[in-house]
């Protein structure tokens, strides 16, 4: 029998060792991937924070005699039909992008986790009433309730992060309400209660610390869609009017010009790409981290 078994194990050695050499590779290619995400999303904050580190030209300044000059190495995006440098426009639209990602995604996700937490502690008739609230706005799609509530308070900045913030609320809650209904379940919150511990003590020093992880991790890739939909409002003239556009708004600009600068749009298509990518890979790699049960064992 052991001849046997020593047998098979050295059958089976290659095969083994080729399948812990295949997982460190695909591990090393996540790993890549999160760094590189890290570097793109830390580019783009640095960009909000400190554009004119970053942009190369004012994203005011309009050079005549190179109006819609393509890509070049002084001009890498080329220019728009102003003679404006467009890798300079982008660097400066997002800021306004990236704000209204981020504090849609803090009212969202504050908000709309208040909402969930209280009706799944409290449960009972006040539950179903929240939730089948809820289950009614869910029905209508984000990008359009966003729409319908950007065009009646209209185009200003905080209109626009409201709008979004409150597409958002639904899916916050609806995680959070799970998330609670499965933690006051527990041996420790039951012992909690029979000791006497007041309900508001039971919330904020045992659920609440067990049930941010899931909203942490959709909140980052909640991100990357909120700047979707903040961009599409822009692309459809219910963002933000300035002087210097954001990336939806540089978008609906370039579009016009498409087939014969087509760098004008693409550019800032590419830049909105591969932020919402960064970010959801970095939401990805956060899930797997703060639960191992998801992990996919790269």
């Amino acid at each position: 029998m052991k001849e046997v078994i020593s047998a098979k194990t050295v059958w089976q050695a290659p095969e083994l060792q080729a399948n812990a050499q295949r997982r460190e590779r695909e591990f090393d290619v996540s790993q890549l991937f999160v760094y590189a995400s890290g570097l793109v999303i830390l580019f783009y904050v640095l960009s909000a924070l400190a554009p004119q580190w970053v942009a190369p030209y004012e994203p005011t300044l309009m050079m005549t005699d190179k109006i819609l000059s393509s890509p070049s190495s002084t001009h890498w995006f080329g220019t728009d039909y102003f003679g404006r440098d467009v890798f300079s426009l982008i660097v400066y639209g997002s800021r306004d992008s990236l704000f209204i990602g981020v504090a849609s995604v803090l009212v969202g996700g504050l908000f709309g986790g208040a909402l969930g937490a209280f009706s799944g502690y409290i449960g009972g008739i006040v539950d179903t009433i929240l939730m089948r609230f809820i289950d009614i706005v869910m029905t209508i799609p984000g990008i359009l309730l966003a729409l319908a509530i950007a065009a009646a308070l209209g185009p200003h900045l905080f209109n626009i992060i409201l709008a979004v913030a409150i597409s958002a609320i639904p899916g916050y809650a609806r995680v959070m309400r799970g998330q609670i209904m499965s933690i006051k379940s527990r041996p420790f919150i039951t012992a909690s209660r029979s000791i006497g511990t007041p309900h508001r003590t039971i919330i904020l020093r045992h659920v609440l610390p067990h049930s941010w992880s899931p909203l942490l991790v959709m909140a980052t890739i909640g991100l990357g869609s909120s700047i979707l939909i903040g961009s599409g409002l822009s692309f459809l003239g219910l963002g933000i009017i300035k002087e210097i556009p954001d990336w939806g708004a540089l978008l609906s600009q370039g579009r016009g010009y498409l087939t014969v600068a087509w760098w004008i749009c693409t550019f800032p298509g590419l830049a909105i790409t591969l932020f919402v990518l960064s970010v959801n890979l970095i939401g990805d790699k956060l899930r797997d981290m703060l639960d191992p049960k998801t992990s996919r064992g790269r």
